[in-house]
Parts: C-alpha cells; sequence; structure tokens
C-alpha cells in the first residue's frame, strides 16, 4: 500500500497553515504501520507520475494547492491502473464542486437553499444573486471552511467574490443560515453505501459563522460548539431518506459525509454539501462514528480500506489486513 499524504513525514505538532492536518496525516501513517501492511511513504503527486509498483494507494493529498487538485490523484491512479480508495475522478471533482453538487440535490427534490456560483472568468451580475440580509462567500471547493466570509450588501460580495477570484478560485455565494450542521456519514458495507450514526454540531451561538481556523485548531478563539449524537427518530428518518437518495449520485464511493442544516426553532431543514473521501481524523465525525458502533478508531478504517480492496478486487474476500 502507498499512502500519499501532504504532512506524512511531518513531526509532532499543528502545521502552520494546515493545522490538525498534519495530525491526522501522522495518525492514518501510524494506523497503518500497526495494521502490518507493506507501507511506502510519498507527500507528492510525482509519486505517481511513474508506476509506484503499489497494490492500492491510500490518497490524502486533497488540498494541493490548485483549483480542483483533489481529482488529481484518483486521475493518475487511473492512468496507470492502481486501485485506490475513494471515488473516481470525476465523482470526486463533482463532490468537491459545492454548485453541481447542489444542482444533483435539486434535481432529486432536496430542501434546497437558492445560491449563485460565479466561476472565475465570467459576469459577476447582481442579478444572480439571490440578496438576503446576510450571505457567505466562500471559495466553491472549499473544504473545512477555508476562504469563507460573509457580506450584508451587494458591494461586499462582490469584493469578496473578486478576492475570492484572486486566489484562484470560484466563488459560490448563499444565504447565511440560522441554524445547526448535521453530519451524515457513509461507508460502503458488501458494495453498497448505509448509513453511520448521525450527529449534530450544536453550536451555542447559531448565528456564528465558524471559521478555518478554529476547525483546524490554529486559534483558540472559537465559538463554542459540541459534536452530540443525533437520534431523533422523526429527523433522523427523514434525513436518512434523502441521503440515500444523494449516495446514489455518487455510488460506488467508499466513504463520505453529508451535511444538512437545520433550524430547530422554525423547523427547517437545508442540505448544503456532499464530503466524499472527508477527514479521517478520530477526533473528527467518523471517529465519532468508531465510538457510537462501539468499535477502535483503526477497525474503522480498516473496514473501510476492506471493502474498498474487495470492491475493486485486490482482495479476493472481505477479510481483515491487521496481523
Amino acid at each position: 500500500m502507498l499512502l500519499v499524504a501532504k504532512h506524512v513525514f511531518a513531526g509532532d505538532g499543528l502545521h502552520h497553515e494546515d493545522g490538525n492536518h498534519a495530525i491526522y496525516h501522522r495518525e492514518i501513517r501510524a494506523m497503518l504501520e500497526n495494521m502490518g501492511v507493506q507501507l511506502s511513504l510519498a507527500d507528492s503527486y510525482e509519486a505517481l507520475f511513474d508506476d509506484p509498483e503499489c497494490d492500492f494507494l491510500f490518497p490524502l493529498l486533497n488540498r494541493g494547492g490548485f483549483l480542483n487538485s483533489e481529482m488529481l490523484l484518483p486521475l493518475l491512479c487511473t492512468r496507470l491502473d492502481v486501485p485506490f480508495l475513494g471515488a473516481s475522478p470525476i465523482l470526486r471533482g463533482l463532490s468537491d464542486d459545492k454548485h453541481l453538487t447542489k444542482l444533483e440535490g435539486k434535481a432529486r427534490g432536496l430542501p434546497m437553499a437558492p445560491w449563485a456560483i460565479y466561476r472565475r472568468g465570467a459576469p459577476v451580475l447582481e442579478a444572480d444573486c439571490p440578496m438576503t440580509e446576510r450571505m457567505v462567500v466562500k471559495p466553491n471547493a472549499s473544504s473545512a471552511s477555508w476562504g469563507v466570509r460573509d457580506a450584508s450588501d451587494w458591494h461586499g460580495i462582490a469584493k469578496a467574490v473578486a478576492d475570492i477570484h484572486d486566489e484562484g478560485h470560484d466563488a459560490i455565494v448563499e444565504p447565511f443560515l440560522d441554524g445547526h450542521d448535521i453530519e451524515v456519514p457513509m461507508m460502503l458495507s458488501a458494495g453498497d453505501p448505509v448509513l453511520c450514526p448521525m450527529f449534530m454540531n450544536r453550536q451555542a451561538d447559531p448565528t456564528r459563522l465558524r471559521s478555518y481556523a478554529e476547525k483546524r485548531d490554529l486559534t483558540d478563539q472559537g465559538g463554542d460548539y459540541e459534536m452530540i449524537l443525533f437520534d431523533d427518530p422523526e429527523w433522523t428518518s427523514r434525513i436518512g431518506q434523502l441521503t440515500r437518495q444523494m449516495a446514489q449520485v455518487f455510488h460506488p464511493f467508499d466513504y463520505g459525509r453529508f451535511e444538512f442544516r437545520i433550524n430547530p426553532e422554525t423547523g427547517e431543514m437545508i442540505f448544503l454539501e456532499t464530503n466524499l473521501n472527508c477527514n479521517l481524523w478520530s477526533q473528527k465525525t467518523f471517529g465519532w462514528v468508531s465510538r457510537q458502533m462501539g468499535w477502535t478508531h483503526a477497525e474503522l478504517v480498516e473496514t473501510i480500506l476492506i471493502e474498498s480492496m474487495w470492491r475493486q478486487g485486490v482482495l479476493p474476500d472481505r477479510t481483515t489486513l491487521a496481523a
């Protein structure tokens, strides 16, 4: 197995820009080493410019510093016919492009908020913007809220869009929604996507816009929030049904997280986005999933790997990797 991760050779502590992603990558490396697989390591795309002579690739180099970088490792693997964890390049691109994912959700009747996409090089027109009192502007392929900002008038929106374009990204604009995020993890079992326990990111202040620095542990001034099990049967039944509908858009994928936002006071629920190959760190959603299911974190990651290898014919049986 080849693990390609930006911080796979990093020392202890946080990275000055990527924060706890460095800890996450080291954790996955140690986990694979403890499984006993024959592990090779790389921290750049160049490892796939020629045949890496591996049976399987674990790609964690998603933020490559250029637009649509999340597609490059899957594309390089496809070129070399190397099986890899995750989804095909085109499905990775579909899920990371928030505008395209929203179009898929809208086509399937999911509850959606209005939005506008402003691609680099295309006109930035006020008439396209669904203006409300408070708007969120962010890179269209943002993860962990990097580049997110808000604005209350068209002047502020236009400036934020221009800044994002200058940074090399498309911009998406949508109303800010008061409420709490619902995280809906999924993973494959015998080739089919299945729902895992759902969780709520419950915020002390539902009107607060969480930042990238907060999510990556780069600031001590984050807002108060807690991850709690979300098991209200009325909500989870409906959210589960909608998530299964969206999962079919991206099938086959090995693991991912679907996000909704609910406002308990108004009863409003909105579909937000899909994150394939999302963060598997023990302190993020899938770490909470493993604890809720009574598994160790390593058992959960091993299961995701086994299901992927079996799906792609790397393993003849759904067995175990650990010694």
